[in-house]
């Protein structure tokens, strides 16, 4: 669910946003729109977990794999972007026990849910775009495609086959089977 910002609505900051106690929802801020989550249902997680797996095996094969978080994670941007991406990649040389630090993300997925469809697309995606994430995978498991992002983008390219990507420039490419990720999954 999205907490629009009509004119004269109230407009919530990071540092509140951030310090409220858990209570089963994920609380993202963007631009002061605050975006409310609940607990995501069994197909999301299934494709989620497909996706790490997939993305963890590639990334042990080149040495990397302590880039890649899975959610919740904290990712900052500014004073006015806090969001908890479903899946992040990284640049090894900004690890560290604080997500604060990690400024710069090599890959962001997000795997839609009936509650994040609008937040994910309309909402956080220009802000990951500003921040300078260089991937940006929106995955839609309801219509089998993954919408890909990138700074700059006025349009996604979309796949429903197969989905490539490169951790850095010199590594081998990830290929993504579109078809055996979304096979069998629980209904929606």
């Amino acid at each position: 669910m999205v907490m629009p910002n009509a004119p004269g609505s109230r407009r919530y900051t990071v540092e509140e946003v951030y310090n409220w106690p858990p209570d089963g929802n994920r609380y993202e801020v963007v631009y002061g729109e605050l975006l409310v989550t609940p607990s995501p249902l069994t197909r999301h997680q299934a494709v989620v977990t497909r996706l790490l797996l997939l993305l963890g095996e590639y990334l042990r094969s080149i040495d990397s794999l302590d880039a890649l978080y899975t959610g919740p994670v904290d990712f900052f941007h500014g004073e006015d972007v806090y969001v908890q991406p479903d899946i992040v990649v990284v640049y090894p040389e900004e690890i560290s026990r604080n997500w604060r630090t990690m400024k710069r993300l090599r890959l962001t997925v997000e795997v839609l849910s009936p509650s994040s469809t609008r937040g994910d697309r309309l909402v956080k995606r220009p802000a990951y775009q500003a921040a300078g994430v260089e991937t940006y995978w929106i995955v839609d498991s309801g219509r089998a495609r993954v919408e890909v992002w990138h700074p700059g983008d006025s349009a996604p390219g979309i796949y429903t086959r197969q989905l490539t990507w490169r951790f850095e420039e010199r590594s081998p490419e990830l290929v993504v089977d579109l078809a055996a990720l979304f096979a069998g999954l629980p209904p929606p």
